[in-house]
This record gives C-alpha cells, sequence and structure tokens, in this order.
C-alpha cells in the first residue's frame, strides 16, 4: 500500500513541476488513484468467485504498471490540453470548449493505443497460463479504467478546480 501512495505522490510531483499548475497535478492524482482503487475493487470482489486472484507480488506489480499506464496516458492528454490552451485559445473562448476540442484531438490515439493494449492482455491472460493469469486480469481492468480516468476524470477535475486559472 505504502509503494502505491508513494508512487502517486511522486507522479504528482513531477505532473506539478512538469505542467507549473497544481490543477493538473491534482487531477493526476486523483485519476492515477481511481485506477488503483478500481484494479483494488475488481480484485475484491471476484476474490472468493475467480480462483486465481491473489494478492500477492505479482499484483503489486501489475498495479504500479496500471500507475504507470494511466499516467502517461493523461500526460499524453494533458499535453494536448495545454497546447489547446495556449496556442488554440483565444481570449473570447470558453476554456471548456478548448479542452473539449483537445480531448477531442487525441480521442482516436487513446482509443487505439489503449485496444492495442487490450487485444494482447486478452490473449496473454487466455494463454499465458496460471501464474500471469492474475497479473494479466488486473492489466486488463486497470487499462479500461485508466484510458476512461485520462478523459472522463482527470478532464473535469481540471476544468472544476482551474475555473480562474484556465482562461
Amino acid at each position: 500500500m505504502w509503494t502505491i501512495v508513494f508512487a502517486i505522490l511522486v507522479i504528482s510531483a513531477y505532473i506539478l513541476v512538469r505542467f507549473r499548475k497544481w490543477h493538473f497535478s491534482f487531477a493526476a492524482m486523483v485519476a492515477t488513484a481511481h485506477d488503483a482503487l478500481m484494479v483494488l475493487s475488481f480484485y475484491t470482489l471476484f476474490k472468493n468467485v475467480v480462483p486465481f486472484l491473489e494478492i500477492d507480488q505479482a499484483f503489486i506489480a501489475a498495479l504500479l504498471t496500471v500507475i504507470g499506464y494511466s499516467i502517461n496516458d493523461t500526460v499524453v492528454v494533458f499535453d494536448r490540453i495545454r497546447e489547446f490552451l495556449h496556442l488554440h485559445h483565444s481570449s473570447s473562448d470558453k476554456p471548456e470548449e478548448v479542452i473539449n476540442n483537445a480531448i477531442n484531438s487525441t480521442l482516436s490515439r487513446t482509443v487505439i493505443v489503449s485496444l492495442t493494449c487490450i487485444f494482447v492482455l486478452v490473449i496473454l491472460f487466455i494463454f499465458g497460463g496460471d501464474v500471469l493469469r492474475g497479473f494479466s486480469f488486473a492489466l486488463l481492468i486497470g487499462t479500461i479504467f485508466g484510458t476512461y480516468s485520462s478523459i472522463c476524470v482527470a478532464t473535469p477535475v481540471i476544468i472544476d478546480f482551474g475555473k480562474k486559472d484556465l482562461k
């Protein structure tokens, strides 16, 4: 648990340095924590139903991998938002519309990368054997929620907490 909390805090500090606005850092922390909690929730819900779900070192490795994947996807979306806010933003444009246009421009890339990962993880889940089944299941759930949270969790947090700074 402490490893995951430490990883999220260090990544949030990195985002704060990179984007120079606390809104981006806070949004990345919320989205990453969301992904980790969703994977943990799925493991908790299906622990007694599915025999290969064990919380062990492979699960911790999968959870840290999910955090890395999620933050990478979030940074790509944030870079596009920052680019659109600085380059395509006039004083008459609403920040929400500019951010929406930025997300629309990166949506195809995000979906294609996620689907590619999901296809590989499904094959790994089916043919990987018993040892990799729990690991690939955690990555599969994490990839789905990581893609979702980069767009549908992190971006609304930026809009809600940065209303004055985005103009």
